[in-house]
């Protein structure tokens, strides 16, 4: 009788101190220690706003209606931030994002406005407007090492003539396709609003669980199913509250015409998170970006193509502006030539930083431009209920800015003295 030697076992993955939920906060705890702040900042900001424009004006900003006009509001400038942060990973700036979005409304809206084209094709347009400006802007910067503060600017200024010329000096031209219009004026039907919470909570979940079993296959370290589970019952709070407050109805005579429902401005935006997301933390692309702002001599020397990273970044963030341009002129219900201009290219950049995108590269998320753009739109939309004067507002939003600015650059050094 011979005897079989059995198999040695795969060692287990070894257990984390985060596996639980008590690990979990301790090590965010230590990782807020050393300096790696992220969008805490600008998470408890938006709630600090909140409260304080809802203790100050109860009965017109703490309503539904105003909140359904906040995130409509708050929009555009969201996707012209989401356009900019791949440009700021890469630690440069793009201050012709305001006005490529201008361009690009313009070009929608004078295509279907004055040609009479379809709404699909002049939305290609409008977006493939986006990126010719983005790669040529990402070509001067990345082929001709021409700063990326200049050459922008000089977009900026180019881009502001091209919108008077299209449109004309002092000229608004209306938009009427109700298929654009609905983007920002239509709402999702209650019982939509209610699938929408159920595929996102349980998309989550099913993305969570099926990185756990992958994980566990390639024995590496899997977070404890009481974390997953805790994270997911966050996001279900959440998602229901927000469902139940738009599903209230919110309009002034509702005899006449009824309002519930989220905004479908929602769904689209987060649709856009997730495949920009995906794009940054899930691909060798996503990979590269943050390689490239972190250290771009030593992204070269590893191979990366760092011209074509950066061209396509710009080229990212024009074509994302432009949508934003899409966003305005339904918003408007227009173009004039004033689109996009203002403060517009200020609010985006402003809604990145304060989100907890970095200024210096190699720092940022896409729901960055999301939690700095509600902290922009509660401020604009609030402070205008208090006082009338603008010149506050500006100062407000200036120091707001200039605060996220200083948490930036206080973490970064926090985090070199740590070594983290």
């Amino acid at each position: 009788m011979t005897t079989g030697t059995a198999a040695p076992s795969r060692p287990s993955a070894p257990r984390r101190p985060e596996d639980s939920i008590g690990g979990t906060v301790q090590a965010y705890v230590d990782k807020l220690r050393g300096g790696d702040v992220g969008s805490l900042p600008a998470i408890l900001g938006f709630i600090a706003l909140v409260i304080f424009f809802s203790a100050m004006r109860p009965d017109s900003f703490a309503s539904t209606r105003n909140a359904a006009n906040l995130l409509n509001q708050a929009a555009p400038v969201i996707f012209i931030a989401m356009g900019l942060i791949f440009v700021l990973l890469l630690g440069e700036i793009d201050l012709a994002a305001g006005f490529t979005s201008g361009v690009g409304a313009a070009v929608l809206v004078v295509l279907m406005t004055n040609h009479g084209v379809a709404w699909p094709v002049a939305v290609i347009a409008c977006v493939a407007t986006g990126l010719v400006i983005g790669s040529v802007m990402g070509a001067l910067v990345a082929q001709l090492n021409i700063p990326s503060f200049v050459v922008t600017l000089a977009f900026f200024l180019a881009l502001q003539g091209v919108l008077l010329l299209v449109v004309g000096e002092g000229g608004t031209i209306s938009l009427t396709n109700e298929t654009i219009l609905a983007i920002m004026n239509k709402n999702l039907s209650p019982a939509l609003g209610w699938v929408l919470t159920v595929l996102v909570v349980g998309g989550y979940a099913a993305i969570a669980v099926l990185g756990s079993i992958s994980r566990r296959k390639a024995d590496l370290p899997v977070t404890s199913t009481s974390v997953t589970a805790a994270k997911v019952g966050a996001l279900a709070v959440i998602m229901v509250a927000v469902t139940i407050l738009f599903n209230q109805e919110r309009a002034v005579n509702p005899a006449i015409k009824s309002l519930k429902g989220l905004p479908l401005i929602v769904p689209v935006t987060l649709v856009f998170l997730l495949v920009l997301t995906f794009l940054l933390g899930r691909t060798a692309f996503g990979r590269h970006v943050y390689a490239v702002g972190g250290n771009a001599e030593a992204a070269r020397r590893a191979g990366i193509n760092v011209p074509m990273i950066k061209i396509v970044c710009f080229a990212i963030g024009s074509v994302l502006a432009a949508f934003g341009g899409v966003l305005f002129a339904s918003y408007n219900n227009g173009v004039s030539p004033t689109t996009g201009g203002s403060s517009t290219l200020l609010y985006a950049v402003g809604a990145a930083v304060i989100g907890g995108t970095s200024l210096f590269g190699g720092k940022g998320r896409i729901i960055d431009a999301i939690l700095g753009g509600l902290v922009v739109a509660v401020i604009q939309n609030g402070l205008p209920l208090i006082t009338q004067k603008s010149g506050i507002q500006f100062i407000v939003t200036g120091a707001v800015l200039l605060l996220a600015a200083s948490v930036d650059a206080l973490s970064r050094r926090r985090s070199a003295a740590t070594g983290r």
